[in-house]
């Protein structure tokens, strides 16, 4: 087992690692891979990915799993922390010859134990409809044609860089491109045997929605072309009704999906954003990069609340844990207690997430209860092989509020895997947002309480936060549902701190002298600003310093909560199950990591 110790250390491949809730241990038994085991040599392969479905197999081991590595596409029963994976007998394996697989995904409303619908993206632009039960396929999408001897993609010819059901339906499917273009298919329409005509639908900055013009329905539905550069991936909120995009031009771009209007939008500190995630609420969503950062985004507020810095590469892989999350009841006094006080006041929760989950729900509608809040627990990987854990606490979220004495709630969520809309409770006002987000009831950000902030962030002065307290929260089009949009109201804070005060001031100091030693300075004068920039195209250089793209002295700085090297290769997945997080790396393995309390004895 390997140590986690400093100096020499630093280069050994970590094997467990201890947050808050306790030890996450890697079990080697439940490692998935080609059946010889062998390491891939990745060299010029697309990452390895990796898909999960449940299809309520009435043996209680309904789990599967699907992985590509590098022609090579394999689908498992999982047995995750249950029991040693046997990768000898694979329900399905196929080698794709001229074409690798590059990404997939199941339709969990469909899948039964007799048959599953897996959508695959191809290198070659391609996207098959596989039932790797049924060992069927079924329909291929921007295939080849031939129509003088010469073959042909009538629809895109690049890469496809992402591939995803539109959520909440049986037939429709999205599909990005490394040419900047996203397309909607419907499996129930074919793609025509000519090239498609388009009709321009809808277009704003940077952006435009064409529709497919035709005598009869066929596919693509709809073209998106986005940014400049490849689509690098995309994300559906929780309620399906906004699209988060991420795209080589360092932009975040947030849709308002049925109305297909541009919500708002975020800009790298530098480089390619590679991938996003959506917080379970739709409050918030993560992006990383080339910049080695990851980007908190609020969608309430469209502007960046904070970034985290811990990886020495490109950030790969965002997502944040649906099941490990802290809920905090917060008392309207100043806490005068000891630690040994704070610690008695803690209460786990049970194990069944939908009834904790009413429960949180009723509490937060309750006009004589306490305010509830929670803190987000996500992770990120990258191409420097480490693992970061990251928690977004009360004082970064509101950092306008003073601290008070809070009860503060580890509730680890045992369930299956989430619902499409499933969201994680917060504490909400009874004002709700429809439509224009601009009358949200989140007040701008204020001076810093002179009290010490208790999370994993880096401390700013009172000064540079009341220096960009005049930038205005934009307002974006499109409405979201008032549960998930509630505004947030908090009055407690996180008791976690990874640093100590001293360690983060220098830490801090350090990284921005860094990152800002060569970047002009371009004043930022509110909204008036933004405006600008969304009238007219939008020049990269120009939005440092901006709601776009703030300094990095003008927002939190977060620091992760654990930071461990766990592969020789670069990563390209992460997971979070009920009992377990899964990685993978671009050797073609993909590891299970226990939560604490979870490992069968048998292992």
């Amino acid at each position: 087992m390997a140590a986690e110790g400093g100096g020499k250390e630093m280069n050994e491949i970590k094997t467990q690692f201890t947050t808050r809730e306790g030890v996450y241990k890697l079990l080697t038994h439940s490692e998935y891979s080609r059946p010889n085991r062998v390491p891939f040599n990745s060299q010029g392969s697309n990452p390895v990915k990796v898909s999960f479905v449940n299809v309520n197999d009435q043996s209680g081991n309904g789990d599967r799993i699907c992985f590509n590595v590098g022609r090579e596409l394999y689908f498992y029963i999982y047995k995750g922390v249950r029991k040693a994976a046997d990768l000898s007998k694979p329900i399905d394996k196929r080698i794709y010859k001229g074409t690798q697989p590059t990404c997939h995904d199941f339709n969990h409303l469909t899948a039964t134990a007799e048959s599953v619908s897996l959508l695959v993206g191809f290198s070659a632009g391609q996207v098959q409809l596989i039932d790797p039960i049924k060992k069927e396929t079924s329909k291929l999408f921007n295939e080849e044609v031939r129509p003088h001897k010469t073959s042909t993609r009538l629809i895109d010819k690049s890469r496809v860089t992402c591939v995803k059901w539109v959520t909440g339906s049986e037939s429709l499917f999205l599909v990005s491109h490394a040419s900047g273009n996203m397309y909607l298919y419907n499996v129930e329409h074919t793609c025509g045997t000519t090239a498609p005509h388009y009709q321009l639908l809808k277009q704003g900055e940077n952006y435009s929605v064409h529709t497919c013009k035709s005598k009869s329905t066929r596919n693509p539905l709809l073209k998106w072309t986005v940014g400049e550069g490849a689509l690098n991936e995309f994300a559906f909120s929780p309620d399906g009704k906004f699209l988060a995009c991420v795209s080589q031009d360092g932009f975040l771009r947030v849709f308002n999906f049925d109305a297909v209007e541009l919500h708002g939008t975020m800009k790298s500190y530098f480089g390619g954003l590679l991938c996003v995630c959506w917080s379970p609420d739709g409050k918030y969503i993560v992006a990383g990069g080339e910049d080695d950062l990851v980007t908190v985004w609020s969608f309430l507020d469209c502007r960046v609340i904070a970034r985290g810095h811990g990886h020495k590469s490109w950030v790969s892989v965002v997502a944040f844990d649906h099941y490990t999350t802290s809920v905090e009841e917060s008392d309207p006094m100043e806490f005068s207690g000891s630690d040994e006080d704070f610690q008695d006041q803690i209460i786990h929760f049970g194990r069944d997430r939908a009834n904790s989950t009413q429960s949180r729900l009723s509490k937060r509608n309750s006009t004589d209860s306490r305010p509830v809040s929670v803190t987000y627990r996500f992770g990120s990987v990258g191409q420097d092989t480490q693992l970061c854990l990251w928690d977004l606490t009360e004082d970064i979220l509101f950092p306008h509020l003073p601290l008070s004495r809070t009860r503060t709630h580890t509730n680890v969520m045992n369930a299956t895997s989430p619902p499409a809309g499933a969201t994680i409770i917060t504490n909400t006002s009874s004002n709700t947002t429809n439509g224009n987000n601009s009358g949200a009831s989140t007040p701008g950000i204020n001076s810093l309480s002179t009290a010490l902030p208790r999370s994993n962030s880096l401390p700013h002065s009172a000064g540079t936060t009341t220096a960009n307290s005049s930038n205005k929260p934009s307002a974006g089009g499109g409405g979201i549902s008032s549960g998930i949009m509630d505004s947030a109201i908090a009055t407690g804070v996180s008791k976690f701190a990874t640093l100590s005060l001293h360690d983060r001031k220098e830490r801090h100091h350090e990284k921005d002298h860094k990152r800002n030693h060569s970047m002009g300075h371009i004043s930022s004068k509110s909204s008036d600003k933004l405006n600008l920039l969304t009238k007219t195209k939008t020049d990269p250089a120009k939005t440092l310093g901006t709601l776009l793209c703030p300094r990095m002295e003008e927002i939190p700085l977060l620091e992760p909560l654990i930071c461990k090297k766990i592969a020789h290769e670069r990563l390209t997945v992460l997971i979070f199950l009920e009992d377990c997080l899964v990685t993978a790396c671009q050797e073609g393995f993909i590891c299970t990591w226990a939560r604490p309390g979870k490992v069968v004895s048998s292992f």
